[in-house]
């Protein structure tokens, strides 16, 4: 079974020894891993060191690496230029931006999320029915104004994207704000959680979203590099000098069935995770919650008429685009998971 290593100890060095992986933290060696089974390495934190022969060895087994930080935010990637796609499939995703594909783009990421909220809510809301009969009623009543957003969202219309962005953005904010209002509501009380926070959140919940998407990023990033794809130009999210809009056009699909439904079934089951005093998850945390996040990337949901791994269909969708880009594909189609 393939491997998903996660170097987080201040003082680690990654090196290679033989054909292998080795970890070591002040000579002694804590992991080591064949590169054939590796999937990735994830760097997380300060204070680890990498070895050219490390690099160029998970670069020719196809192994990405990816850094972030200790609040989750993907700041290096590493992989190999020769696994990434044509030419052919940038220039026509450049020229998508200037037409009625990439109005097409937009709406279907705004409604992959939309519609993701709202089977995520459902997902939720079931297990209320009978015990807190009050709730669930509340529940279903914002799935339906989040549906009535996604049924306006399908009369959006426009020569480019530049055109419908704003109006796109306005229904994904109004049904993002439902949403979080009743994540609210669904999370023990005992939490007082003030509600999404993005930047600078020192609370636990928002803390292990930020963290888990980060990983996320991570994983949509390298899709959409192998793909062919350019992650800095985007659709739905405005291009910015740094700003990987396609990485967050496309985690919108994602970000609900493999993140938010860990965070908060953990949350739920009062599993211990925490933040130090300065606002941070502790090691114990950040680490059993990126395990959580690859874990459930491991897991099956269904898709084209069969189960597939979510790690597959995020590459499967990664695919879709690129070919929808090139005209191959007369419509793109978000990812919906199951409830």
């Amino acid at each position: 079974m393939e491997q998903h290593l996660i170097v987080d100890q201040y003082g680690a060095f990654v090196g290679k020894k033989s054909e292998r992986l080795r970890v070591t933290v002040n000579k002694k060696v804590i992991v080591e891993v064949p590169f054939f089974k590796l999937e990735q390495v994830l760097i997380v934190g300060r204070g680890v060191s990498l070895s050219s022969d490390c690099i160029r060895s998970c670069v020719e087994a196809g192994v990405p690496i990816h850094l972030i930080s200790r609040s989750g935010k993907p700041y290096a990637g590493l992989i190999s230029a020769g696994l990434t796609g044509t030419i052919q499939t940038r220039r026509q995703q450049l020229t998508a931006y200037e037409d009625k594909r990439g109005v097409a783009l937009g709406q279907a990421f705004a409604r992959g999320k939309l519609l993701n909220q709202i089977n995520l809510l459902r997902y939720m809301a079931k297990y209320r029915r009978r015990r807190d009969r009050a709730l669930y009623e509340a529940i279903q009543e914002t799935v339906q104004r989040i549906r009535a957003l996604v049924d306006e969202l399908a009369g959006v219309e426009g020569e480019n994207i530049d055109a419908v962005r704003l109006t796109l953005l306005n229904l994904e904010g109004r049904g993002a704000h439902l949403y979080w209002e009743a994540i609210r509501k669904l999370l023990p009380p005992d939490l007082e959680w003030p509600g999404r926070e993005h930047r600078g959140a020192g609370d636990l919940v928002n803390s292990c979203l930020n963290y888990g998407y980060g990983i996320l990023y991570t994983q949509v990033q390298n899709a959409l590099l192998l793909a062919g794809l350019d992650p800095y130009a985007g659709f739905l999210h405005v291009d910015r000098p740094g700003k990987p809009s396609l990485v967050l056009d496309l985690i919108e699909e994602f970000r609900q069935m493999v993140v938010d439904r860990v965070v908060f079934g953990m949350m739920n089951k009062r599993v211990g995770w925490a933040v130090d005093e300065k606002g941070y998850l502790t090691d114990a945390t950040r680490k059993a919650l990126a395990e959580k996040v690859l874990e459930r990337l491991e897991g099956r949901e269904p898709y084209e008429g069969q189960k597939h791994k979510l790690r597959t269909i995020l590459h499967r969708q990664a695919q879709r685009l690129a070919t929808f880009v090139r005209g191959e594909r007369k419509m793109y189609e978000p990812f919906v998971g199951r409830w």
